[in-house]
This record gives C-alpha cells, structure tokens and sequence, in this order.
C-alpha cells in the first residue's frame, strides 16, 4: 500500500496527539516516568555474522560448506639417553577451499620453549604454561614440496612456532601435495602441562603431545590461522587419518592414539590374552600388575628397540606414551552397542590407599565416562578410551589422556571425567581453541556436572545452587571484567578458570534447567553436536543452533553471560496491601533473567509464579496481582537457583512491613 504524504502526515499527528490525551490514569500506566538505560542496552540485538553459503542463519553448516583434510605419515623414535627424539614426517594436503592457496602454514610447537621465543616474553618461568629451556625447539632438515611426481624445496620462512612455506605454483582447488621433512628435538621435563616426563622409581614416564610439526587451519572465515603459540590457547586443527611408527627401547609400553596394528611383534601372548578378557570383563583386568613391572616376560623374545605401529582416521591430532614402569590395566566399555576398551597405564607411584584410592580405580572412571557422555550426548566414537599417569595435570586427545600421578579419589575422577567429556568437544566438534577456549571448557565442563552428579548421586539443583552461589563473587572481583568472548590468550590467568569452565558451564545450565527446560535445551545441545561432528563451528554456529532448534530468541542471554560481564539483581520493589495485593519485582542490573516470585498465604500455602525476561523489554519493574489471600510473604528465586548479586533485597514479609510501618507511623504498606 501507498501512502499519500498528507495521510501520512495525518496519521503520525493523531498518534502523537493521542498519546497526550490519554486519562490520567492511562498515561500513568503506559508511559513510565524514567525508561532506564540499561533495559535498551540488555536487549539489543546481538550482531552475528552475516549467514553466507558455508554457514547458514540456523545455525548449521551451509551447503557450500567445507574444510581441508591434511593426512599425517610419522616414524619417530624415543632416545630415553637424551630423551630426544628424531622422526621422518610426510603431510598430505588437500585443498578443499574454493579458491587456491600460495602459501601454507605449519604449526612448530616445540620452538615455544626455546628461552627466547615469543611465549617465553609472555609468559613467567615460574607459571603453569612455562617449561622453557637451553636446547628447546625442532630441528627441521630435508623440507622438500611434492607436486604432481615432481619434488622441489620450498621456500621457507620461519617465525617462532610458525613456517610459512610458499608455494611456487598456487594449490588450486581440489588438488594436493605433500610436504615433507626431518625433525628432532629435546622432549620438555615440563611441557606447559601438557607433555612431559617424569623420574619414577622403575624409570621415565614419557607424555608426548605437540611432538610433531603439524598443519595450521586453513577456514572459511580467517582464511589461515596462523596464531602463535603462547601456552594457554590451545589448539585449532584439521581431520584426517595418522600412520605413525613409534621405535622406543625394548623394554618400555607404549600408549597412544588409535588402533595397534602389530601387536604380535610388541606383545607377547599372555599380554594379548589378558587383554582379549579385557574386552569381555566389566571388572578391571591387570594386563601388568605392579609385580611385573620391568618384568623380560612382559616383552617379547629378542634384543633390540621395537616398533610399534598405529593408524587412526578421521581424527585430529595423535599423541602417545611410553615407560619402563607403567602397570597396565583394562575392561570393556559399552557406547551404543559397540564394545570400547577402557585402559589406565599408571606406575606404581600412581597406587592409593583404601581411604584414598588413585590409579588402580581410573579405569573404572573411564568406563563411566565412556558410557555416561554416550548416553548424554551421542556414542564415544574410538575404539579405544585410554588413561595415562605422570607428570601432566590433565589433557586431552584423541582416544588418549593425560593426567596427574598423584591424583586421588574425587579429584582423580574429576580430571579423568573432565578429559574423557572433551572427546566430544573438541576432539569430534573441532572448535577453534586458541581463540575461543568456552567452545570446548565450557561445553565439556557443563557436562562434567551431570556425570558428577550421576556417579556421586548429586543432584542437577544442588549443581547449579552453587555455581550460582559463587558466580557474584566471580563478576565481581578485580578480574570479572572480562567476557567470556575473550580470546584464550587474552584472559587473565587468574580468571582462566572462570571464564574458560565455570561460567560457560554455569550459563548452560541456567538454560537447561532454568530458561529452556531440559527438554528443549536437550534437543538444541545434540543438533549442535550432529551438526557440526568433525567439522569447525564458531560461536554464532552455537548460539543460533541453541536459538533454531529450542525456538528461543536468546540475544538478551547471549549478549549478557558471553559477551559481556552483566551482574543480575532481582528485587522485591514494593507490596502494597489491600484486597488485591499488589507485588512490584524489580530487575536492577543488565542480566535479565525471568523472575520467579513464591507468594506464602496466611493458611501457610505456596504460590509460585514467574516473570518472563520479556516483561522486561521496555520497563525494569513488573507488577503482579494477588487476589487469593492474605499474603505473608514474598520471596523471589525462593529455590536459589540464580546468581543474584543482592541476596538482601528479595524477601518482603508482613510482619517486616508491620513492624516498620509502626516504627515509623505508616499505613502498613512495605516494601
């Protein structure tokens, strides 16, 4: 329809005519005397990217979507003498972008701990990221380009934990080529906690992670992501499938990513027995026991190092680990029908006491993890489920962790529970770590709390009460002011813990069991993971995804829980008393969340109603009628389920008000 100028003109008069000659007592009610400032800030719309053909406006891939595939050929082999090791690698590179390429990026972690680099400026000798040392770094030879049968050496240049190599010709799409080199480097005593070794009594743990030079993500949204290593971030990485021949000494037991492919040629057959009971037991079976450590029987016949020889597909790293003293144990784990085999490799420092129980229990927590996270979220997707002890805190890969050998009870079952959850972020949902560590801490961390609470026998409430409980602490203290979209290396390091794991998680389970119900929340949650299974989301790929399938529009949430440091302080504005009792709720900071008000009768009966965070679109305050009874008492979150910075101002009782009202001589009206 077409509008004349003068109709228009006309019609814009009458309304704003209209809205002056309203009854008094209309214009009261419709036009607040003060709209505040911080509703129109808490309800802007968040600005996503645009959605485009590779990632769509619900948040799933486009249907252009696409990423690169980079295979990996590694034979490496462990000098324990020098603790070095040297391997030969071979990277095959796809190029599935739609435009072609005149330069890739390699990933070399290990020139972090040179005493120099860029992470050694950055970071204190002293703090959990460090490890820095004389001798530190690769030593790359032989770097050669294969293109079409023809091999050639690149060009090079080389920037702390990054290589660029140009391309003489650019890598059109769809084609392929593959690099290759030699490598060698000293393994790290202290490898920013997450590789390492460690002196035990029957000889060395050795963890090995970062250990070889590995491609950077090539994206449709960065393009390359070059970041540098700087210890806290940490990885970004592509799919594809891992042949890797690990040679150590004789008589050392390795663990890695993947499937054995030899175990003939490194196991003698006891060993394969017991581990052939294994996959059929629900108990824990010793493959070594702590009087065979050492022991010539556990090895095969022979002199001489041995190699032992792995392939994994479809993952997006490979790490392992290997040692003279590790006892070894294992059982089944069911995941959607499918048979894994749960491991711990531990040395003997790892064992607990009755009253304090350590390694001899982590398989056990790695059966309920497996079959827990499988059942709430989608089947463990690997063969193998793998838990080694030593000098690491706790960290993950694929099919493989590694935590801490002094961890007992509770605390050994969280870090095991917490390493195992990220096999499905991010070692599946491939997120970019070194930009955005809640895509993975987070998620993971959320649904640590309900395997928590399921192996303990906790309750989801209790969970959430006390993350509630110390969140206002969190937000604020000297470091809550920043967000959580705060880049991984960005983030204080005394606020990492907060806003990597517990916020997100804490965020999460507001939805789940406070906004959405877990019946909504539910169903967007594993959409995600379907959707984005071995493949690269970024933050708006999650919050649409959350906001399509549970159909919810949740920028106000977003906006305020992840993209800045919004506090929540929901009060009990005003009771006026008559016979209807009028209940004015106040929402006095940015976090808006729906408010629940429990009303308590005089015959001792409850009420509960709740305000939806769209009642607070264009006014602070919400009032609620009460015709039932005489009202006693007003409570809102009676059940503490929200992280309110004000506990003191959400309570009214009658007798309060009475008592007030005769102090100071008023009519009985309280607030």
């Amino acid at each position: 329809m077409t509008f004349r100028l003068p109709s228009l003109v006309g019609v814009l008069l009458s309304v704003l005519l209209g809205a002056f000659l309203l009854p008094p007592e209309a214009s009261a009610q419709q036009m607040p005397q003060q709209v505040p400032a911080h509703n129109l800030d808490a309800f802007e719309p968040v600005d996503f990217p645009t959605p485009n053909a590779y990632r769509s406006a619900d948040g799933s891939p486009g249907p252009d979507y696409w990423q690169q595939t980079v295979d990996y050929q590694i034979d490496v082999a462990l000098d324990t003498a020098t603790n070095q090791v040297t391997g030969t690698e071979t990277i095959t590179y796809v190029n599935n972008a739609p435009q072609s390429l005149e330069r890739l990026w390699v990933q070399l972690e290990q020139n972090y701990f040179k005493p120099g680099s860029r992470g050694a400026a950055a970071v204190p000798s002293d703090a959990r990221f460090s490890g820095f040392f004389e001798g530190a770094g690769y030593d790359l030879s032989n770097l050669r380009l294969r293109r079409d049968g023809q091999a050639t050496t690149p060009d090079t240049l080389l920037e702390g934990t990054r290589m660029r190599v140009s391309l003489a010709e650019p890598l059109a799409s769809g084609d392929s080529l593959q690099l290759s080199f030699d490598f060698a480097y000293t393994l790290p005593k202290y490898g920013a906690d997450r590789h390492g070794r460690l002196k035990v009594e029957d000889g060395t743990v050795y963890q090995f992670a970062q250990w070889y030079p590995r491609m950077y993500v090539y994206d449709d949204v960065h393009g390359w992501n070059p970041l540098p290593y700087l210890g806290q971030g940490e990885y970004y990485l592509e799919f594809g499938t891992f042949n890797i021949n690990i040679t150590v000494p004789r008589d050392m037991i390795v663990a890695a990513t993947g499937r054995l492919q030899n175990p003939d040629a490194v196991l003698p057959e006891t060993l394969q027995d017991r581990l052939s009971e294994a996959r059929t037991s629900r108990e824990t079976v010793m493959i070594i026991d702590s009087t065979e450590v050492g022991s010539p029987a556990t090895r095969p016949s022979g002199t001489g190092p041995l190699t032992w020889r792995y392939t994994a597909d479809r993952v997006r790293d490979f790490a392992w680990a290997a040692s003279q003293a590790f006892m070894w144990d294992a059982a089944q784990a069911q995941a959607g029908g499918e048979t894994i085999l749960a491991q711990s490799y531990y040395p003997r420092e790892g064992l607990g006491t009755p009253d304090s129980p350590g390694w001899e229990r982590s398989t056990e927590y790695v059966q309920h993890s497996v079959e827990f996270y499988s059942e709430f979220l989608t089947p463990y997707p690997y063969p193998n489920a793998i838990n080694v002890a030593g000098r690491v805190a706790g960290m993950e890969y694929p099919q493989i962790m590694f935590c801490d050998v002094n961890s007992r009870g509770r605390s050994l079952f969280g870090v095991t529970d917490h390493e195992f959850g990220h096999t499905w972020f991010p070692m599946v949902v491939a997120s970019d770590e070194r930009r955005w560590a809640w895509m993975d801490e987070g998620l993971n961390t959320f649904m640590n709390q309900y395997s928590t609470d399921a192996f303990y026998g906790g309750t989801n409430r209790q969970s959430l009460q006390q993350l509630s409980k110390g969140m206002p602490r969190f937000l604020q203290s000297p470091y809550g002011d920043q967000p959580i979209m705060t880049y991984s290396d960005r983030v204080r390091d005394r606020a990492l813990g907060a806003l990597a794991y517990g916020k997100p998680a804490h965020g999460l389970m507001l939805l789940r069991e406070y906004v959405l119900g877990p019946e909504r929340f539910d169903s967007a949650f594993k959409a995600y993971f379907d959707r984005w299974a071995y493949k690269h989301p970024k933050p708006a790929d999650f919050f649409r995804t959350m906001e399509d399938v549970a159909g919810e529009d949740l920028d106000w949430f977003w906006r305020s829980w992840f993209y800045e440091t919004d506090t929540m302080d929901q009060a009990v504005d005003s009771v006026a008393t008559g016979d209807t009792t009028r209940v004015t709720v106040e929402q006095r900071n940015d976090l808006m969340l729906p408010v629940t008000v429990q009303f308590t009768y005089a015959d001792g009966s409850t009420e509960q109603r709740r305000v939806p965070a769209e009642a607070f679109f264009t006014q602070d305050t919400n009032t609620l009628r009460v015709t039932k009874g005489t009202l006693q008492e007003v409570a809102i979150d009676p059940n503490r389920l929200l992280p309110d910075v004000n506990r003191g101002n959400n309570t009214w009782s009658r007798s309060d008000a009475q008592s007030s009202s005769s102090t100071n001589g008023g009519t009985g009206t309280g607030q």
